[in-house]
């Protein structure tokens, strides 16, 4: 579910907690070594969640953020904020020459530059609570 998380936004704290969990805590965070990307460049969207207000797309970055369920991505357009919350049991990930996370029928495209050579650990790590909280044991981690 994409919201527009500029302002604080009631719905998207209720829908995040209840899809993907409430965050890490402290401690939960500096056992993982951290739960937020660094930023990806944004290379394309797909038409749902390309933001609604007319101003073409600047060049624009994302970061993800983990969750106990899932996994938010944020990103920005103008002054814009926007997060899209997705469950692991949605999250399908590809790496070719972009590196893309599909979700419900929707997509986001991450250029693979040095934004994403830096948060090649974090994609891993990403996967990795996707298998273990699916319980996926025939892929190797």
């Amino acid at each position: 579910m994409l919201f527009n998380t500029t302002h604080a936004n009631e719905d998207f704290v209720k829908e995040s907690e209840n899809l993907v969990g409430k965050a890490f805590s402290f401690l939960e965070k500096i056992k993982m070594k951290g739960i937020g990307s660094s930023r990806f460049m944004i290379e394309e969207l797909s038409a749902k969640l390309k933001p609604k207000n007319p101003e073409a797309l600047a060049t624009n970055y994302a970061n993800i953020e983990l969750r106990p369920k899932g996994i938010i991505i944020h990103f920005t357009n103008r002054l814009d904020r926007y997060s899209w919350i997705i469950p692991y049991y949605r999250l399908v990930t590809y790496s070719t020459q972009t590196y893309t996370i599909h979700a419900n029928g929707h997509y986001i495209k991450f250029k693979k530059n040095k934004n994403y050579m830096d948060n090649k650990k974090f994609t891993d790590k990403m996967i990795n609570l996707k298998i273990n909280f699916l319980k996926l044991e025939y892929y190797d981690a």
